[in-house]
């Protein structure tokens, strides 16, 4: 995940601070295609400088949000603010904005120091200046000895690299990135996820992201709007979303999520199919809820944890070895199942098996009730 200097959502500001500056402020924002809603009632602010990512399942508006903030669609109703100006009503050229196409959109008969060019040419800049931001840009996203190339003669990483070279090299005050990443292969990918954090950072440029794969917000956002049906049903920090989902939704689509329905039986306790769990915070008016565990928290023992609260006995029933970790199913009884991960840290430690008898712990701050 990037850093940055800005304070995170709910952080109050002190004498110490600099004031947040906000880059982009929608507000009211709606579209509708014929009978379909695409975005209903967006209010946004993203602040200067920030790595920004617009998450969410396909069809649920983050795409049509992103080519309203270029100009590429306009909105029925509400503001698109960009550093104060309100730019609703202007054409995608006039906006302080560039935009970073999944598909990349080179001209293939332009070698990629001219696509990277084209920009400042039609802006009217002098040669000498048009010749050192071009040989600037390839330097920044490490590309420089490719000027001479087309954009058939060259990978598909380093054809995203041209797009954003042809972006950055325009100077402007938001860069927005539609899913960029998606027709990589994932070594690729998470290369050049890192890379892209690291030209951010660098360029103090703020980055809206598009995105509909979690672990590409997980790793590279300082905050995150989870999206639905055209609406933003969670918007912070990503840790925070990660950890203190607000909602069934988010609890699954950000990484996954173990949900445990129950109700509320009395101070810090509810009744489940798992039975009892201390669930702190939880009052008895709180009545039927359900529960997020992300699986990593979920320890497991053949012996069990003592004396402590939570303890439920599983069976294991399917073993996932991705490399990095295990990842067990367990059955707590025939329509009741949790998934569990532990890393694996040491070769020599044995594992459980298919069929093993366990105790799983469930530790108490890491069940996080959530609405539906």
């Amino acid at each position: 995940m990037t850093t940055s200097a800005l304070p995170t959502s709910g952080s109050s500001p002190t004498h110490s601070q600099e004031p947040i500056e906000i880059d982009v402020d929608l507000r009211g924002i709606r579209k509708q295609f014929d009978d379909q809603v695409a975005l209903d009632g967006i209010d946004l602010q993203i602040r200067r400088g920030e790595f920004f990512s617009l998450l969410g399942p396909s069809g649920c508006g983050k795409t049509t949000l992103l080519r309203i903030l270029a100009g590429l669609e306009l909105a029925d109703e509400g503001q698109v603010l960009i550093r104060g100006k309100d730019v609703g009503h202007l054409p995608a050229n006039q906006r302080s904005v560039n935009t970073v196409f999944q598909n990349y959109a080179l001209f293939p008969y332009l070698t990629v120091a001219e696509n990277v060019a084209f920009g400042l040419k039609m802006r009217r800049f002098e040669p000498r200046i048009i010749e050192q931001k071009v040989r600037e840009a390839l330097e920044l996203v490490e590309i420089d000895g490719m000027a001479k190339r087309l954009p058939q003669e060259i990978s598909g990483g380093q054809k995203q690299r041209v797009a954003l070279a042809r972006a950055i090299v325009n100077e402007p005050d938001v860069l927005l990135l539609d899913e960029p990443l998606s027709a990589l292969d994932a070594k690729l990918r998470r290369q050049l996820q890192v890379q892209l954090c690291d030209l951010q950072r660098r360029l103090g440029m703020t980055f809206i992201f598009v995105t509909h794969d979690q672990d590409e917000a997980l790793v590279m956002s300082d905050r995150v709007a989870v999206m639905r049906q055209g609406r933003i049903e969670q918007m912070g920090p990503i840790d925070t979303v990660y950890e203190r989902p607000a909602n069934a939704f988010v609890a699954a689509f950000i990484g996954a999520s173990n949900l445990i329905s129950g109700s509320a039986c009395h101070l810090d306790c509810v009744e489940t199919d798992l039975g009892q769990l201390m669930v702190p915070g939880v009052t008895p008016d709180q009545g039927a809820l359900r529960l997020s565990i992300r699986p990593e928290k979920i320890r497991l023992s053949r012996e069990g944890f003592g004396m402590i609260t939570n303890q439920v006995k599983v069976k294991v029933v399917d073993l996932i070895y991705t490399g990095a970790e295990n990842q067990y199913v367990l059955e707590v009884r025939p329509d009741q199942q949790l998934t569990a991960s532990i890393m694996n840290a040491d070769i020599q430690q044995q594992g459980y098996d298919i069929g093993e008898i366990l105790i799983a712990y469930l530790p108490p701050q890491n069940l996080i009730p959530v609405e539906e």
